[in-house]
């Protein structure tokens, strides 16, 4: 197991990724500690796992509290922290620049930016180390590369652009206190929101939800998307010590969507 007897947290634990970044961590042997703003969905999560390994807290990361308060519940529940996923983001926000609220755009960067580096800091202090290394992932979006042609999201895209940077300046700073800062990029992921999207873009075209996802798929050097599954399993191994020497790094999981 990547994570036995390791302690990480995870943000933004709902039904879709978040909650896949979770049980992957926790099928790899580790203690998990969820966050997100809806209590109802962390304790629906928490029960789908041995209540000896789980702790959770309502957590809206623009809160300095609320992630002092996460981080804090992860080290006197379990002992110590070993590593944090960054999950949580505000994605509702569609257009691109011509047609921009700017109002909106802050409020975007304030969660994905603000918020994700917020608690980020919160743990640092506790993911220090003088030997092995601990790690911070980041989940970002193949959209900061590739503007995406189906559902414009400027604001997000732009804000996730930030966060690469920050990932980048994160692994030079915290380097010598043997944190390791990455980034996994998901493009279309199959999950619910993806299954929500097709079902909802079918019905609005008049057509079969399979010609929905091959024009998505097409595209794709796999034949298939990657699923929710397929990116938490990525961001476990790199907050895992399997990938101790790997840091500044971004992986795309995108069934070859893009290649860089």
């Amino acid at each position: 197991m990547l994570l036995r007897g390791k302690t990480v947290i995870v943000s933004g634990v709902g039904d879709g990724l978040g909650r896949e970044v979770a049980q992957a961590a926790y099928d790899q042997g580790a203690n998990v500690v969820l966050g997100a703003r809806t209590e109802a969905k962390l304790a629906k999560a928490a029960a789908e796992f041995d209540a000896a390994r789980v702790a959770f807290a309502p957590t809206d990361i623009t809160s300095e509290s609320d992630c002092l308060r996460l981080v804090d519940l992860a080290v006197e529940r379990f002992g110590a922290l070993d590593g944090l996923v960054n999950v949580a983001a505000m994605d509702q926000v569609f257009g691109g620049v011509s047609d921009a609220d700017f109002a909106d755009w802050r409020a975007v960067y304030e969660v994905n930016v603000v918020g994700t580096l917020q608690l980020s800091k919160a743990a640092i202090p506790h993911l220090a180390r003088e030997t092995g290394t601990t790690g911070i992932v980041h989940i970002l979006s193949q959209s900061m590369w590739v503007p995406a042609t189906e559902v414009m999201q400027a604001a997000y895209a732009a804000s996730k652009g930030a966060l690469l940077s920050a990932t980048y300046g994160m692994a030079k700073e915290l380097g010598p206190r043997r944190i390791r800062v990455n980034a996994v990029v998901p493009s279309w992921m199959w999950g619910p929101m993806v299954q929500g999207y097709v079902a909802w873009t079918a019905a609005s075209q008049k057509i079969a939800e399979e010609q929905i996802v091959a024009s998505l798929t097409d595209r794709m050097a796999l034949p298939e998307m990657a699923s929710d599954g397929d990116v938490a399993n990525a961001a476990v191994y790199m907050v895992s010590p399997y990938a101790g020497g790997v840091t500044g790094q971004s992986l795309a999981v995108n069934a070859g969507d893009y290649m860089r």
